[in-house]
């Protein structure tokens, strides 16, 4: 498809999130969350829907969903009632599911995004506050379904935006903060391979003078954020397709395989009428009091952009690492815990953004994780930064055996290992001096002009100096003595 053809169309998404609340029953029972357990072990007569059996609202639901409203902008329902859902699935207990329509939880709001095209406020519609259904499990060889009705009751917040998005580049960036917000905030832990953050897009296109919105197709089962981008690109290229056809795009529900790359049907759309929504009669209605609301907002940490712009303001950093350090509650933790025992601020940035971050990669760990403390790392980066031992050795030994040893004296196990950098030119000129009669051709290419030659010559020192020597003042001899 032409460029000139993607011109002539707007593309329009917006974006249902459920996320799967962090507490320790379900929203009407008081029935077991835990993920992974066998099977119908986490069922009682209220999550089964027995006769005569009442459910009762979870208080701590409400209290997570409103922290999510609160850092989202959005204003705080008062008063609010719950809604039945009407559909059917084999994994729905009840036959309907207890949501929220007439009255959600939150209205409004909105999250920013930045992306390369700059920042943007992508406006919410709502956030309610719903249960989840069980699992139906469709095992390889059986003509029959299995039921697992575990996850059935579990409590589920949907962010819900506004049709407001305009590429999938934005909605990439909307899930990225959306799950860094959640996981700030203590509400979910963001985990969407568990299915505990779950994203369905709605995509359609209009053309550039259309006053209407197009048809407009849900896509389900996207198990990363990287897929919920790569959903909708195919998404948008299928309806340009047809519709430069001359065709008509059928709104319906398709899913996304990863495998392929591409959706496909499923099932016709439901309109919002077949659902039949009416208020539940065995709920209470919700009342939030002023009293309440200050409590939960009191409990607000601070947000990934509130710790952004201080550690901007107070610790002088460049926006770019303080976007990166912020990527996580337990990274911006981690930076000031260090920084208490050392003013070598950027030092510290760079140290997390590089050594400690490879490390939690490689052992799949959170930065609350690290076995070496605030302090001893905070010791092993003043060694670096008063010349004691180099950045490169630090990092490559030093660091890792300290990973093994965390209770050591950082500079006392540097010179047990005999890493102390050597800062004697008496010891490096020998070896500046061997180096550059062993390279006449190399010093003729540096006096032509190719000054990048001190490179090599650099290394040459650091390798027979295993690594010991300044190399501030190895280049300095090395310069010195090829200019003299």
């Amino acid at each position: 498809m032409s460029t000139s053809v993607h011109d002539q169309y707007t593309v329009v998404i917006g974006l249902e999130v459920h996320a799967q609340l962090l507490t320790h029953s379900k929203i009407y029972s008081s029935d077991s969350t835990v993920f992974g357990s066998a099977p119908n072990t986490q069922v009682s007569v209220i999550t089964l829907a027995h006769p005569g059996t009442l459910p009762k609202l979870n208080r701590q639901v409400a209290e997570l969903a409103i922290k999510m409203g609160l850092a989202c902008h959005s204003e705080i329902s008062r008063y609010q009632i719950f809604d039945r859902k009407n559909y059917f699935y084999p994994d729905l207990p009840k036959g309907y599911q207890l949501t929220q329509d007439h009255t959600p939880i939150c209205k409004g709001g909105f999250i920013s995004i930045t992306t390369k095209s700059g920042e943007r406020k992508i406006p919410l519609n709502r956030i309610h506050i719903e249960e989840d259904a069980g699992k139906s499990i469709h095992l390889e060889g059986e003509t029959e379904t299995r039921i697992d009705f575990n996850r059935a009751g579990v409590p589920l917040i949907e962010i819900v935006t506004e049709p407001a998005l305009r590429s999938s580049e934005e909605a990439y960036a909307l899930m990225t903060e959306i799950r860094k917000l959640v996981r700030y905030l203590e509400i979910c832990d963001g985990n969407m391979e568990e299915g505990s953050l779950r994203c369905d897009a709605n995509v359609s296109l209009m053309r550039k003078e259309a006053k209407e919105f197009g048809k407009k197709v849900e896509i389900k089962n996207m198990n990363s954020i990287r897929n919920v981008q790569r959903a909708i690109d195919y998404e948008i290229q299928r309806q340009l397709e047809i519709l430069e056809r001359g065709e008509v795009v059928v709104s319906e529900t398709r899913t996304f395989n990863a495998n392929t790359g591409q959706t496909y049907g499923m099932r016709t759309k439901e309109e919002l009428n077949d659902y039949r929504y009416f208020p539940d009669p065995d709920l209470s209605p919700l009342q939030i009091t002023e009293e309440w609301l200050d409590t939960i907002r009191a409990s607000i940490p601070a947000l990934p952009w509130q710790l952004k712009e201080k550690l901007v303001k107070d610790y002088k950093l460049p926006a770019y690492d303080a976007q990166v350090l912020t990527d996580s509650r337990e990274m911006a933790q981690l930076f000031e815990q260090i920084c208490v025992h050392t003013k070598n601020y950027k030092a510290v940035s760079n140290w997390l953004m590089g050594p400690v971050k490879s490390h939690l990669n490689e052992t799949n760990q959170e930065a609350h994780q690290l076995p070496v403390s605030p302090a001893r790392m905070a010791e092993v980066i003043n060694l670096v930064e008063t010349g004691i031992v180099s950045f490169a050795v630090a990092s490559q030994k030093l660091f890792p055996e300290l990973i093994k040893n965390p209770e050591a004296d950082p500079e006392t196990l540097a010179q047990q290992m005999n890493l102390i950098q050597d800062s004697n030119a008496d010891s490096i000129q020998p070896i500046v001096e061997q180096i550059i009669r062993e390279f006449p051709l190399k010093v003729e290419e540096y006096k032509k002009g190719k000054k990048a030659i001190v490179t090599m010559f650099m290394g040459e020192v650091m390798k027979r100096s295993k690594g010991k020597a300044d190399p501030k003042l190895a280049t300095e001899l090395i310069v010195k003595k090829l200019n003299g």
